[in-house]
């Protein structure tokens, strides 16, 4: 156990509460079937990405704080550029791992201050695994949800450490269940490591949480994401001592940009 949560932010203790919840109505569609429609970029869309959208609002619209989530109006940038804060959201991130009903779904939200993520929760329903972090602690933590529990702030207590570590014998390179395309490959292909290569495939964002918490050394991404998708999984690595980095530049990855669309990027211990 590990007390020293009791230091994080009231914004956190919001953004688990609102995970939760919306992870509890995302599995109760789940259960059921449920009809899928296709968005004007050709992304599915369903029941149980709107109902998580409207409990993650109702949580954080209170704070005063815009929001950016996948499934709110995009407002343009002439409205966001004065925003020093913002949360991004992403109700249902791996809509199309909840529609193949292979469980590696999850709820992101993170708190963006000047471009920089500040704090991220990341939740899977379906295995009911808990990540959150805030980066001026250096540190994440990650629970296993139990069936009942009493608040939000004793599971959070009761949430153990996470920290990247690497294996001594094999590069445990994660790819993404949906987008291992032909650079990807190339990258991997291209990596100069004396230890063996293992692909680690996983959906959404918990891909980011695999190097977070030493289950995979590397994740590299060249394929389109927004920023909705990767700013709470940045936040969680971060704060462990991750680096997340846009391609070519090699910088940080930025957040209430002009354009939401994100550039390719690295996530790994070791640039």
């Amino acid at each position: 156990m590990n007390k020293s949560v009791v230091a994080l932010s009231e914004q956190l203790l919001i953004a688990v509460r609102a995970a939760l919840e919306a992870g509890n109505v995302i599995m109760d569609v789940y259960q059921a079937p449920f009809d899928v429609e296709i968005k004007n970029d050709n992304s599915p869309l369903t029941i149980a990405d709107k109902k998580a959208n409207d409990v993650i609002n109702g949580y954080l619209k209170p704070t005063g704080t815009p929001i950016i989530s996948e499934e709110n109006r995009q407002l343009d940038y002439s409205e966001r550029k004065s925003w020093e804060q913002c949360w991004i959201v992403d109700p249902l991130d791996g809509t199309k791992e909840f529609i193949k009903r292979n469980g590696e779904f999850t709820v992101n939200i993170a708190l963006t201050h000047l471009g920089v993520p500040k704090l991220g929760v990341i939740y899977a329903p379906y295995t009911r695994e808990l990540y959150f972090a805030q980066t001026d602690l250096e540190k994440a933590w990650k629970i296993v949800v139990p069936e009942s529990y009493e608040s939000a702030e004793e599971l959070m207590e009761s949430a153990v450490l996470i920290q990247p570590k690497a294996d001594e014998k094999q590069m445990r390179i994660v790819g993404s269940r949906s987008h291992l395309n032909d650079e990807t490959k190339e990258y991997i292909e291209g990596l100069a490591t004396a230890k063996e290569k293992e692909i680690v495939s996983k959906g959404s964002s918990l891909k980011f949480c695999l190097v977070a918490e030493g289950k995979a050394d590397v994740y590299p991404r060249f394929a389109p994401t927004m920023e909705w998708d990767t700013a709470a999984g940045q936040a969680i690595c971060e704060a462990v001592g991750v680096h997340v980095v846009a391609l070519p530049s090699n910088s940080p990855m930025r957040y209430n940009k002009e354009n939401l669309l994100n550039p390719w990027f690295l996530v790994s211990k070791e640039l």
